[in-house]
């Protein structure tokens, strides 16, 4: 008879206890630059992509679109992201401003403090290991929906 293996204890709270204290790491170094974290986030991907439209960036960031419009205003209200309009009527187009781009340059540098910690204390093979296995999770995930049921 085949020993079975079995996960101990719910996936979703283990990877929320762990993504607590990852996020508490990050932004206790982002923050020095007046963003959080998931503003650094979203003005990262702005920047690398811009313009770009909303719906686009929602996908990418596999964030919800009401989400991602309310993370929008606060960056756009500190004039970091401009919200313009797209190549019709109903579009719109989502682009850093200079003032943005330096922004995200101030947060890059904090991030990467960050990451070289995490890196240290962690030690880089099991960071690279815990991503590969990341990336491989969310791409099963991506190409196999939930189903309502539950089953």
């Amino acid at each position: 008879m085949k020993n079975s293996i079995k996960p101990q204890g719910c996936t979703n709270l283990k990877l929320r206890q762990l993504t607590r204290m990852v996020t508490r790491h990050y932004d206790g170094y982002i923050a020095e630059t007046g963003l959080k974290n998931t503003q650094y986030a979203l003005l990262s991907y702005v920047v690398r992509l811009g313009p770009i439209q909303p719906v686009d960036l929602s996908r990418l960031m596999r964030m919800d679109a009401s989400t991602l419009t309310r993370n929008l205003q606060p960056l756009a209200t500190q004039g970091l992201l401009e919200i313009g309009a797209g190549k019709d009527a109903r579009s719109r187009l989502v682009e850093a401003t200079e003032a943005g781009r330096m922004k995200q340059a101030e947060g890059q540098r904090a991030w990467k403090t960050a990451q070289t910690v995490l890196n240290e204390r962690l030690g880089v093979e099991r960071v690279v290991a815990l991503h590969d296995l990341l990336d491989t999770c969310i791409e099963y995930l991506d190409s196999h929906p939930d189903e309502p049921s539950g089953k």
